[in-house]
């Protein structure tokens, strides 16, 4: 365990940072690294092997014998490929060398990674490209060296190059935007997220008898709990022991990392929990979060535990996401989503905020897809997951303040209201500026805006890729009906676009209940999309408004929107037909031998009590024999249709077809064959199953 005092010291140990850099790099190499990172300058080579060297002798004085680039390939994991540094010399002996070459390139099999038709087999050839953004660190004794990753022909087969591309498009336009308002001394805005990490930890014995948690990551049947989440007990609730200790060891393997993980809690269901850090910019926020799945999966198996991370593991409880804070600030220093004492006389403010609200009105359905994923359509909608319906939460001060927006009235601020608990001993202190809506997909937060929607699986590089640029865009709007305009009618204008912005899109706003039936025919009212699946969602993807917008602000090209589009298109097909074969092997073969083994007992126990009591002695053994069958029976005919349906997905030929029909038809039957495989391992006694059941998986933990 880290010493309280040397927390400090140790934070960051095993990362080549800024302080390394500074304490080890020339002077003049560093200050070119620096601009690279600051400004986005190309690294010269002369620079690079200076680096290399640099970051080869700082990672073999920590133990690492092996370099890596670490880069996010469309599988949404991430991928490495070890080296050592060792290089052989004509005596017989090694030296240990690391060049700005291998640093800045490494070549990895482009055509064995999802590539949506970019790479065939026969031509294999792709780059990772390092990324001196985002620090290099040592794992495992490896150097891992964040990276992009491309084609042989320059298209992005990532998920970090797009997330670049967006996090410059909208510093560029947020800069020509400030600097129109007066802030000249502004040359970069950066995009910054907190994502908030949910999971589930489960007794690992339990893990390895669930096929359903090993293929695919959530359970596929299973009888709920006598208890799960309705006494409201779990949330913010005494952490375990067990669970306690492996939150520390977590943390001070995230901590060595460099990642800042601050608050950890459990969260609403049993066995669920939460981890967040502090915000960081969006590029390393991202690779901290690829990394922080990876070590708590990691430091749960040495505690005996397995970490789910599927956003819907067990049916009937809460499901894990991961919220995406999201805010916006300047080189200079200044938060763009913050109020201020006067939000309404905040002009810098006001026009970021109404970029964000266009934003997410143009674009939402293309938020939506963002998030999507055959995991992540489970769990939006209920318990405490935003419905598949977009909308912004501003709270009562920032409705006011855009009413007067409308109106032509600038609000002015009512000043900190001071909360009182009603006992002299407790403090006062200052009421939020806003409450939290939990129901609310987009909620704004004080500062920032907290997207809600993301899953607990998946990389927000996808969530951020799409608000970034969807927010350029809106702000160059803004910027193109305000150059040009003289000082004089300047504001005036600003004010009259600002107006104009919010009348077009303020349908988009909702404080209200966002899981209420209402909400829904009154979104409909207002012409905001539900897309409840990702195949609702892929269409618009390719839409020409969407094409042009990516392209527009050099995010994606043409081919590389339609290679996205076949992959996330596959992969959901093939999560969702690895899922029906996984539950027709668990219902056939590990619950049908429970249940046969069970009936085959009341069997001969209704047979012995009917020859010493009588006929109705064995009343509870019949009863529930008949119950089992009628159950079994449901089953196997449920079963007999999902096998039928699978194969027919798997004949069509056009991906969003194919998706479409795993969506309605092979989910449904999936669905039809768990409700009946769950009414009959309700009626068994647990010892009779191979697997264990959802009371043992969710309470067991100490």
């Amino acid at each position: 365990m880290i010493d309280a005092e040397k927390l400090t010291e140790e934070f960051g140990c095993l990362v080549f940072n800024d302080k390394v850099m500074r304490d080890r790099l020339p002077k003049d190499i560093y200050k070119a690294v620096h601009k690279t990172i600051e400004r986005g300058t190309h690294l010269e080579l002369d620079v690079a092997n200076c680096v290399a060297a640099t970051m080869k002798e700082w990672a073999v004085e920590n133990g690492a014998t092996h370099f890596t680039h670490w880069f996010q390939p469309m599988t949404g994991l991430t991928a490495e490929k070890h080296d050592s540094f060792i290089s052989p010399t004509e005596d017989g002996k090694i030296i240990m060398e690391f060049s700005g070459k291998e640093l800045v390139k490494g070549e990895p099999d482009a055509s064995s990674f999802p590539s949506g038709g970019l790479r065939a087999t026969f031509e294999a050839r792709g780059y990772t490209a390092w990324d001196p953004s985002s620090p290099a660190f040592i794992k495992d004794g490896s150097l891992y060296i964040p990276t992009a990753f491309c084609s042989y022909g320059g298209e992005a087969l990532d998920k970090k190059t797009p997330l670049l591309r967006s996090m410059e498009a909208l510093s560029k336009e947020a800069v020509k935007m400030l600097k129109l308002l007066g802030y000249e001394d502004v040359n970069r805005v950066n995009t910054t997220i907190g994502s908030e990490q949910e999971y589930f930890l489960i007794d690992k014995k339990f893990y390895k008898k669930r096929k359903d948690l090993l293929f695919t990551g959530r359970t596929l049947l299973g009888a709920p709990a006598t208890k799960g989440q309705e006494m409201e007990d779990h949330y913010f609730g005494v952490i375990k022991p067990k669970v306690s200790a492996y939150m520390h060891d977590l943390d001070e393997e995230l901590w060595k990392l460099g990642i800042p993980a601050k608050t950890k809690h459990n969260e609403v269901a049993p066995s669920q929990h939460e981890l967040a850090p502090v915000f960081e910019t969006a590029n390393i926020a991202v690779d901290h979060n690829q990394l922080t799945m990876e070590v708590m999966k990691k430091v749960a198996d040495k505690h005996n535990f397995a970490c789910l991370l599927h956003e819907k593991p067990f049916e009937g409880i809460n499901g894990s996401g991961k919220h995406n804070n999201w805010s916006v600030c300047t080189d200079t220093g200044m938060n763009l989503l913050d109020p201020g004492k006067n939000p309404g006389e905040n002009v810098p403010f006001l026009v970021f905020l109404m970029a964000v609200i266009a934003a997410v009105d143009e674009y939402a359905p293309l938020l939506r897809l963002s998030v999507a994923s055959a995991g992540n359509d489970h769990r939006l909608g209920g318990n405490e997951a935003p419905p598949a319906i977009i909308s912004i939460f501003v709270g009562d001060e920032l409705s006011e303040v855009l009413k007067g927006v409308e109106e032509g009235n600038a609000y002015h601020s009512k000043g900190k209201v001071q909360m009182g608990m009603g006992a002299e001993v407790l403090p006062h202190f200052t009421k939020d500026n806003t409450d939290r809506n939990r129901t609310s997909p987009f909620a704004f937060t004080g500062n920032k805006f907290e997207f809600r929607m993301p899953g607990s699986a998946v990389s927000v590089a996808n969530a951020n890729i799409v608000l970034n640029t969807a927010v350029a865009e809106e702000i160059a709007k803004i910027y193109a009906q305000l150059e040009g305009v003289s000082k004089d009618d300047f504001s005036a204008k600003l004010a009259e676009v600002l107006k104009e912005t919010l009348i077009a899109h303020k349908r988009v706003l909702f404080n209200g209940n966002g899981y209420t039936d209402e909400w829904v025919a009154e979104a409909e009212k207002r012409g905001l999309p539900n897309l409840k699946s990702l195949p609702d969602a892929m269409p618009y993807f390719i839409k020409k408004e969407s094409v042009d917008l990516f392209t527009k602000h050099n995010i994606f090209t043409k081919e590389e929107i339609d290679s996205r589009y076949e992959i996330l298109l596959e992969n959901y097909a093939k999560s969702i037909h690895i899922e029906s074969l996984t539950l027709q092997e668990m219902a056939k073969k590990d619950l049908m031998e429970g249940l046969i083994s069970y009936q085959s007992d009341l069997l001969k126990e209704a047979a012995g009590k009917k020859s010493l009591l009588g006929e109705k002695s064995a009343e509870f053994e019949i009863e529930t024999l008949k119950a089992i069958d009628e159950a079994q029976g449901k089953m196997n005919e449920a079963l007999k249709k999902l096998a039928v349906d699978t194969a027919a997905a798997e004949e069509k030929s056009e991906v969003l077809d194919q998706a479409a029909f795993y969506q309605k038809t092979v989910l449904n039957d999936m669905e039809e064959v768990r409700k009946y495989a769950d009414a009959a391992e309700a009626l068994v006694p647990d010892k009779y199953l191979s697997y264990p059941t959802y009371g043992q998986m969710l309470f067991s933990l100490r």
